[in-house]
């Protein structure tokens, strides 16, 4: 069907007198109120309304009814208000779908009598409602010029109305005509306000209340002008977006509808006022606060100082764990999470029972030192469980820059608070067990020293009223626990490590890391790869002995447990190939199976290497634990050079060489040495491995006795290790590591140790019996008895 095609319509017949009741058709519309003298384009798509288009003749005349609920597509004649408009159609014009699009002209006002049919549309019996004129008065007059005003000024403020509107309206001295006229053209008007004024007969009554609607309207316009001026300056291709939202605020309060930046400013006053700040604190929060609130939300600031009081509103000011130490419960988890570590658990226990008697105790910190793998993190963790606290952790390795510690200052972009005081938030009390491992590798550049950044917060004197740059208001830190970690305590500066309480924590024994093994290791590794101890897999003690002794050299379990997990993983592929069913029983040989050839070689290496003369074996301390040294040296005649040193030699162990030389040359007779042989040969002295630097006095008489070995050519006994510093006048000096020196030599199959007399202190301390087993210790004071027990005698 063509569109715009009009349908042909009898011509207009003029009115005749109509009778006080009459029969219509009646035309159900949804949202649309037509007024007497109004002319209205409205589109019908129903069947029941084409058909009542269709079935008009000369008479054109129709009741037109708005429907009470628009959803409604076949409406009955209770679905529809009573009063309605009597109105002729002028034109019908076909549109696309199969609509009609008409044109009608609003006559009278009618109220629904009764419906006389429904089918196929409706028709009902209709009363024309009289219009009561009012007598022109003064008052009626003044009141029709105002709506006349007020229509001309929101017809002059509104773009969408003809300007030819408010001359038209002008024109009009009717009050009801007007009020119609008005009504109709207002777009501001809902349809139950259009229908409201449609039912009213009393035209002054209709003008008043079109003059409350205009005011409404016009104070509107008003606003949205003022929002247009105060933004208007501001607006911009990228403040687009911020323009239309103050115009959606501006209309939600106008509605009562609230602020929703106010809204949020009163939740954040609620929260600081129930974060339990200082007054100090408190009062500073609140002054930024209500400069937020003077904010605008578009700007930059705004989101600064948001964050801000976001991050005050939810740190613990004044949450705290509020449980009571128990010893006794401590001491239980510290042995069911830790073997051994007697020393160390005793000097915690000493800790938490002060803490016990007086819980506000701003006790030292605490720094556990030792080498990797031996429990110093989970240490910290059993603490915290023992405790009952909250447990937060920060690495330190690396950390080059001072503000990780102390946060940025809130002018730059991206600021934040330092790692403390995120990590207490995000634990969400103020007394956690805080550890900061791995102290000793901390950094320094020209960003900050990251490790003078401590210095606050590790001092009990001072870190309760710790400032961080980000916040700028004191935060206490006095009820933290903190815990310290480091491998070696050399990086520490001097005033850091002052402010700590040092526990060492030295390498485990053989028969420490088996029971560990069974313990913690086993368990954990079957666990975590599937596999049930009871039906899977079973470990010997053979087995995890040959581990230990021949695929790891270390002070702590992590190679340990790699290796049980590397059998566990072997066990698990097995099964899931079905290559193997049942209980498996790891032997030592199923170990160099899985892991493949041994990597040391314990009981064999020192011997082998110590069959010639000039090769001794000394004991190291290493930030990884104890390990045991050969010093090789060798003469070669005819030379110029004198002494040679290589394998990465430190200046004090350079020193040690030269200094064990001045020995040897001063009692070359007394050994039977020719003077002349230190004129007409080079000595060298080496330190394999050549790739590892090496530095400390502590192998100078180890240096010494491969020197008298080689001029001598009398072995070194097998399977004898030894370390001390070496004077001039051949006396032996007392040297540091001696637990994890002697427990390295126990590791490589040394059975006899030789130790300076004064350390003899430090065996009975640090060293347990059954940790020095069968191995043989000789306390020496001067060169001359380490060459006594050292040294083979000659042979005949």
């Amino acid at each position: 069907m063509p569109t715009d095609e009009e349908v042909p319509v009898p011509p207009v017949v003029p009115d005749a007198l109509e009778p006080a009741l009459e029969e219509l058709p009646v035309l159900t519309v949804r949202d649309t109120v037509i007024f007497p003298g109004a002319l209205l384009p409205i589109t019908v798509g129903r069947p029941s309304s084409v058909a009542l288009v269709q079935s008009l003749g000369e008479n054109r005349h129709l009741a037109l009814v708005s429907q009470l609920d628009p959803r409604l597509d076949t409406p009955a004649a209770e679905d529809l208000y009573k009063v309605g408009t009597v109105c002729v159609m002028h034109k019908a014009i076909r549109v696309p779908k199969d609509n009609l699009l008409l044109f009608c002209e609003g006559i009278d006002r009618i109220r629904t009598r009764e419906f006389t049919a429904t089918e196929p549309f409706l028709r009902a019996t209709v009363e024309r409602i009289a219009e009561i004129e009012p007598a022109v008065t003064s008052e009626v007059e003044a009141l029709r010029q105002n709506v006349v005003t007020l229509f001309q000024q929101i017809v002059t403020n509104s773009p969408n109305l003809s300007d030819d509107l408010a001359a038209t309206a002008n024109h009009i001295p009717e009050p009801g005509k007007l009020a119609d006229f008005v009504a109709g053209n207002l777009p501001a008007l809902s349809h139950t306000e259009r229908q409201a004024l449609l039912e009213q007969t009393d035209a002054v009554a209709r003008l008043n209340e079109i003059h409350r609607h205009l005011t409404r309207e016009l104070e509107l316009l008003e606003l949205r002008g003022r929002i247009q001026s105060q933004v208007q300056g501001q607006l911009s291709q990228s403040q687009r977006e911020f323009y239309l939202r103050e115009q959606l605020k501006a209309i939600q309060k106008e509605l009562g509808e609230g602020d929703d930046t106010q809204r949020d400013i009163e939740e954040l006053r609620d929260k600081l006022e129930a974060a339990g700040m200082t007054e100090e604190v408190k009062t500073e929060a609140m002054r930024e606060l209500n400069r937020l609130s003077r904010m605008n939300s578009a700007s930059p600031e705004y989101g600064v100082a948001r964050s801000y009081l976001e991050w005050m509103a939810n740190l613990p000011w004044s949450v705290s764990s509020g449980s009571q130490v128990d010893i006794k419960r401590a001491a239980e988890i510290l042995d069911e999470d830790h073997y051994d570590l007697e020393k160390v658990k005793d000097r915690i226990l000493d800790y938490l029972a002060v803490l016990q008697l007086r819980p506000v105790l701003k006790g030292p910190i605490l720094c556990f030192v030792g080498p990797p793998g031996v429990g110093k993190t989970s240490l910290g963790r059993s603490i915290a469980r023992a405790l009952d606290r909250k447990f937060a952790r920060i690495s330190m390795g690396g950390m080059h820059d001072e503000a990780e510690i102390r946060g940025h200052r809130r002018t730059y972009i991206g600021a934040l608070p330092g790692q403390v005081i995120q990590a207490l938030r995000r634990a969400g009390v103020n007394d956690p067990v805080f550890m900061l491992d791995e102290v000793d590798k901390l950094g320094r550049d020209f960003r900050g020293d990251p490790a003078s950044a401590l210095l606050e917060v590790l001092d009990p004197e001072q870190n309760a009223t710790f400032r961080d740059n980000y916040l700028d208001v004191p935060f206490n830190l006095s009820k933290v626990l903190f815990i310290t970690t480091a491998n070696v305590l050399d990086p520490v500066p001097d005033a850091l490590r002052d402010r700590m309480e040092i526990i060492s924590l030295e390498g485990y024994t053989e028969q420490e890391k088996v029971m560990i093994a069974f313990r913690y290791l086993i368990p954990r590794q079957t666990r975590e790869n599937g596999l049930a101890p009871e039906t899977d897999i079973h470990f010997s003690e053979d087995a995890v002995r040959f581990i230990v002794r021949r695929y790891t050299r270390e002070a702590g379990v992590r190679g340990l447990e790699r290796g049980i997990g590397s059998i566990c993983r072997k066990q698990a592929r097995r099964i899931a190939e079905g290559t193997r069913d049942g209980l498996m029983e790891v032997t030592p040989e199923l170990v160099e199976k899985d892991l493949g050839a041994p990597r040391f070689r314990t009981d064999t290496e020192l011997a082998e290497r110590t069959r010639r003369a000039g090769v001794a074996v000394g004991l190291a301390w290493t930030p990884v634990g104890g390990d045991v040294l050969f010093i090789e040296a060798g003469r070669m005649p005819g030379g110029s050079k004198g002494l040679i040193m290589t394998g990465q030699l430190g200046p004090v162990m350079q020193e040690s060489v030269q200094a064990a030389l001045t020995w040897v040359r001063g009692n070359a007779a007394r050994y039977g040495i020719d003077p002349e042989l230190f004129k007409t040969s080079d000595i060298h002295i080496h330190v394999p491995a050549g790739a590892i630097p090496k530095d400390g006095p502590s192998a100078g008489i180890t240096m010494a006795a491969a020197l008298l070995s080689m001029l001598t050519d009398r072995l070194v006994r097998p399977n004898l290790a030894m370390t001390g510093e070496i004077t001039l006048t051949g006396q032996v000096l007392p040297v540091g590591g001696i637990k994890e020196k002697v427990l390295a030599a126990k590791r490589s199959g040394v059975r006899e140790v030789i130790l300076p007399i004064e350390n003899e202190v430090n065996v009975r301390e640090d060293l347990k019996t059954e940790q020095i087993g069968e191995m043989k210790i000789q306390y020496v004071k001067s060169m001359e008895e380490v060459v006594d027990l050292a040294l083979e005698p000659h042979t005949a």
